[in-house]
């Protein structure tokens, strides 16, 4: 009965943690130019952002490629930014919703028309967490340590549905706004359809009678 349990509590943990925001992509950038991600982050979330540049063989190590980073809120707030590197590390904790984009470019000192990729990891909310030590700090382990993981990707679960339901809702009123505007759009179009084909029928009855046509 009681591994039953454990082996439920098992695949219950692995669909949440599958469902929780985290991303890793390999990007390709140019040799000019700029490559930016962006992710749909709510108010007060921790991230970690690792990136690193893949080297080729190519690569000269006395010369190696860098790039620059920049990492900009939704509205356009610098939250990190680095230039010259080969790879790094952002942490931050969001203070506004929307989307947080990272843009990459590569600096000047590469050969005119070779690209490079970047190994970018985006890790958001409960996936950011060092839960070693969190293990460590409170002194927890076993069934109980796996119960207090369960615990914050649940609440991160429960914030994001929090998140997603608000946007619909603004979403909701902004569709409901213009269906509106559409509407008296319309009406007044139609309207003006009706005075226009009046004031036409008006001249022509009054264009015929002048000439005596009726």
């Amino acid at each position: 009965m009681a591994e039953s349990a454990i082996m439920l509590l098992a695949a219950t943990m692995i669909m949440i943690w599958w469902a929780t925001p985290s991303q890793a992509i390999w990007l390709s950038l140019p040799s000019s130019g700029t490559k930016c991600v962006s992710e749909e982050i709510h108010n007060n979330v921790v991230v970690l952002l690792d990136y690193s540049l893949v080297l080729g063989g190519d690569d000269d190590p006395s010369h190696p490629t860098t790039i620059s980073v920049r990492v900009s809120s939704p509205y356009g707030q610098n939250l990190y930014y680095q230039e010259k590197v080969t790879k790094g590390q952002s942490a931050f904790t969001t203070s506004e919703s929307g989307a947080h984009v990272a843009c990459f470019w590569l600096d000047g000192n590469h050969e005119e028309g070779a690209g490079r990729t970047i190994d970018i990891d985006w890790k958001i909310g409960i996936t950011a967490k060092d839960w070693d030590s969190v293990a460590k700090k409170e002194k927890i382990e076993g069934v109980e340590f796996e119960l207090r993981k369960l615990e914050g990707i649940v609440n991160a679960i429960h914030e994001n549905i929090i998140f997603l339901k608000e946007r619909e809702a603004k979403m909701r009123e902004v569709s409901e706004t213009t269906n509106s505007r559409v509407a008296w759009f319309s009406l007044m179009s139609l309207g003006v359809c009706i005075v226009v084909a009046a004031l036409q029928l008006w001249h022509l009855q009054h264009f015929f009678r002048k000439k005596k046509l009726i």
